[in-house]
């Protein structure tokens, strides 16, 4: 869908280089550029897979990397003549960092009036935090999520992924495609400002609209629901199950398969709204009649009757689930130092046979000689001058 759109990726960890794996996957030509030091993940583990860090394979497939300096003049320029060539320019650089090396949108956009900037910082390029940095774990605290996340009687909690970051690499890639949507009408390009804050707080949405309408902060409630009973994880006879009771007659049938019809029936738990005032009450009550079978056993029943429920699974078994491999949404990637490597494909892969890791993520360097020959046309002796002075680095 993005073939011939080309992406000049000046971003590192997570939020950034999300977006562009999204862009990859959809087709761009995607320049991962990377300081001789390369992109923080890199380093993050273990786990490492024949040095390679899993956190850095995880985003940043369907990309050609390079290495350039731009602390060395010979470097940014390079950079800046990149730019001039690319459709789109993705960086989380702090507020007007870029700007020393001629790369703000401001000085590119005089030459390729036509490229579509994303910034992406942790407050925005205006606001009094603008030039705080921003970082994921910071932003669930300071949004109100890790308030809300938790046991009742348990201490604020934060997320097992970096759930800011990744949901602002999605809002990235979504805003850069209309971009170039409007690009096409207009001609001309435009810099997206996007914030960890500004996401995290929009992407709140039932929790957030509530707090801003009555002024009364979430509370913590484990695994339940604000506004819906039983909607939550429950503990069978050998496990683990969630149970996601959206509606009264849904109620109605799980109260039946629990051998508890009399509760559709009493006025307390008749509806939800009941149920939600209720709560403290009813859910005891099921928890005691869901401990008395395994948990398999009431899936099924509950599948039977139209409830919907399933098991609490860890991360390896949702990979095993057959659903994985029917939608095809694991596959084997050819990794020339990792063997017997495998991906979690793009969710647009079972639509788009194409959407998927055509490329391992670039080892560090792999591919500074090719960009740079193909796009800037440098030839061999050229590019091996500007490994020698230090403005690029290639692979070994």
């Amino acid at each position: 869908m993005l073939n011939g759109i080309k992406v000049l990726d000046l971003s590192r960890v997570l939020a950034g280089p999300y977006c562009t794996q999204i862009l990859g996957d959809l087709g761009a030509d995607i320049w991962k550029v990377e300081s001789p030091r390369g992109d923080e993940t890199r380093a993050w583990g273990p786990p490492f897979l024949e040095g390679e860090s899993t956190y850095y394979l995880s985003v940043n497939r369907n990309k050609r990397g390079l290495v350039v300096n731009l602390k060395d003049d010979a470097g940014a320029s390079l950079v800046r003549r990149l730019a001039e060539r690319a459709d789109v320019l993705v960086e989380n650089f702090k507020t007007d960092d870029l700007a020393r090396y001629g790369l703000s949108y401001g000085q590119l956009s005089e030459s390729n009036p036509r490229l579509v900037y994303a910034s992406i910082t942790g407050f925005g390029q205006t606001g009094p935090r603008a030039n705080e940095p921003g970082y994921d774990a910071a932003i669930q605290g300071l949004s109100g999520l890790m308030a809300m996340t938790g046991e009742a009687d348990g201490p604020p909690t934060k997320l097992g992924v970096a759930w800011v970051d990744v949901l602002t690499g999605t809002h990235a890639a979504t805003a850069i495609l209309g971009a170039l949507f409007e690009r096409e009408r207009t001609g001309t390009g435009r810099h997206i400002d996007l914030a960890l804050f500004d996401v995290a707080l929009a992407s709140m949405v039932n929790q957030g609209q509530a707090a801003l309408s009555t002024g009364v902060a979430p509370e913590r409630l484990g695994t339940a629901h604000p506004s819906i009973v039983p909607y939550q994880a429950m503990q069978a006879a050998d496990g683990w199950l969630t149970v996601a009771v959206g509606n009264d007659r849904q109620f109605e049938r799980f109260a039946a398969v629990l051998g508890l019809s009399e509760l559709s029936a009493d006025g307390r738990y008749a509806t939800n709204s009941a149920r939600v005032a209720n709560r403290e009450a009813l859910v005891p009550v099921l928890q005691d009649a869901l401990r008395t079978r395994p948990r398999d056993e009431w899936i099924a029943e509950f599948a039977a009757a139209g409830v919907p429920a399933s098991p609490v699974n860890s991360l390896p078994e949702a990979l095993a689930d057959p659903q994985v491999a029917a939608r095809g949404m694991v596959a084997p990637v050819v990794h020339e130092a990792v063997p017997d490597f495998s991906m979690i494909q793009s969710p647009f892969a079972p639509t788009m046979g194409n959407a998927s890791a055509r490329h391992a993520p670039p080892r560090l360097g792999e591919h500074t000689r090719e960009v740079l020959g193909e796009e800037l046309g440098l030839t061999p002796a050229a590019l091996d001058e500007l490994v020698a002075s230090g403005a690029v680095s290639v692979m070994g």
